[in-house]
């Protein structure tokens, strides 16, 4: 039978009932410990994976002098000084692609196109727009600041400069970057495995009928789309019923199989919770019970006989799974990939909260910015873990800090975002 865990002085061996803070450092200290692997990929399917070695410029961005502008390239000393209409003979045109190896002299100009290569001798462009032609005589009109419209070799980047961190998560921009140096591969930290169950007698898969007393499985879709979000493809295991052998068995399985378990309910300490007990018999549990809300059950394990995958099992309230995924679950896949730390987002409450008890709380809100560009965020105030409609209703968590205290409005608070 399940071991409920005392009341009072726990007798564990692992980290119980503890603070977030505490919580954190764990998740992020299992994080190191199991790094995973890097792996080369293509610039093609790179795209939001985390960069596992820094990237060094090997060559100057621009490699050479080019155009700005389509127009034509000169010797800023041949323009009238007064700034009236300067004619300069058109010595020939150099296109974007190989260099022509055309000279500028004294008295001449050269046609060229965005990105062309400056010809010898030039120093300055003029915009098209800024010029007449007459036969093969160039009439400059508006005389351009001298190196106007040149982009100069390494004005970008030079050989030896830091262009991507390890850490860094591959952003389109990033990637172009990578790119511009002729790399057609980069190494990444390979993503997770990750499995998905959703346990508990009283749960019916969308789409059938519901008898008394059951519920529709809402845990396991929400879990999934918010692996997706992240650019991660998790696998949905069937529900698992309140059985300890079933438990067991398709645990052991996706223990040997992923990287990552997520869990949905039985993490608690009813007599049905049978979570718990079975991590810490079969397993190693690095935490359980964390001074949260929602959410406070959430418990993380390694697996032991269960495989080598880690289990993070989070509580059963679809709040719950939101709050902890977002809060402890998001960190956690983050570390296993080496990502840099996600910017800290802060907003101004947009009304007073009163909060009552002493755990770190994540609240429903809404996220905005107002007309003179403040960030504000307006508390839901349907707080119950079991209140999808207030989640749906939301788009970040607000980050009360533990201890009871009230909230003016004005208040400066960490968000979360979904």
């Amino acid at each position: 039978m399940p071991v409920s865990p005392p009341t009072d002085v726990p007798t564990v061996d692992f980290p119980f009932r503890i603070s977030f803070g505490e919580a954190v450092s764990i998740v992020d200290a299992v994080a190191v410990e199991r790094r995973l692997q890097p792996q080369t990929l293509s610039l093609s399917r790179a795209h939001g994976h985390v960069l596992a070695r820094d990237v060094i410029a090997t060559m100057a961005q621009p490699p050479f002098d080019n155009s700005a502008m389509d127009g034509f390239a000169l010797r800023h000393e041949d323009l009238s000084p007064e700034g009236a209409p300067t004619r300069l003979r058109l010595a020939g045109e150099q296109f974007a692609g190989p260099d022509a190896a055309l000279v500028v002299e004294a008295g001449t100009c050269v046609r060229v196109t965005t990105g062309a290569p400056m010809p010898s001798g030039a120093d300055t462009v003029v915009m098209k727009e800024n010029t007449s032609l007459e036969g093969d005589t160039v009439i400059v009109q508006v005389v351009p600041r001298p190196g106007q419209h040149v982009r100069r070799a390494g004005e970008d980047s030079n050989i030896g400069d830091l262009l991507l961190r390890a850490g860094d998560v591959l952003t389109p921009t990033r990637i172009g970057l990578a790119a511009s140096q002729g790399l057609a591969q980069l190494e990444v930290v390979r993503r997770p495995t990750i499995a998905v169950f959703a346990t508990g007698d009283e749960l019916v898969e969308p789409g059938m009928s519901l008898g008394p007393g059951q519920i529709y499985n809402s845990n396991r879709d929400q879990l999934m789309a918010l692996l997706r979000a992240e650019g991660l493809e998790p696998v949905a295991f069937p529900t698992l019923p309140d059985d300890a052998a079933q438990v067991t068995s398709a645990l052991r399985h996706a223990g040997e199989a992923f990287d990552l378990v997520l869990t949905c309910g039985g993490v608690s300490a009813g007599e049905k919770d049978l979570l718990p007990e079975l991590l810490q018999r079969r397993g190693r549990v690095r935490m359980w019970k964390v001074m949260m809300k929602p959410g406070m059950p959430v418990l993380l394990a390694e697996g032991g006989t269960l495989g080598p995958a880690l289990f993070l099992c989070l509580p059963g309230n679809p709040v719950s799974v939101l709050a902890t995924w977002l809060a402890l679950g998001r960190r956690l896949v983050d570390g296993l990939q080496g990502r840099a730390p996600r910017p800290l987002r802060r907003a101004r409450l947009a009304s007073d909260w009163s909060k009552r008890h002493e755990r770190l709380e994540l609240l429903r809100g809404r996220w905005w910015i107002d007309e003179e560009g403040v960030s504000r965020v307006e508390p839901n105030p349907a707080d119950g873990s079991h209140r999808m409609q207030a989640a749906a209703d939301s788009d970040v968590l607000i980050v009360l800090d533990a201890g009871a205290r009230d909230y003016d409005a004005g208040t400066v608070v960490e968000v979360l975002q979904y």
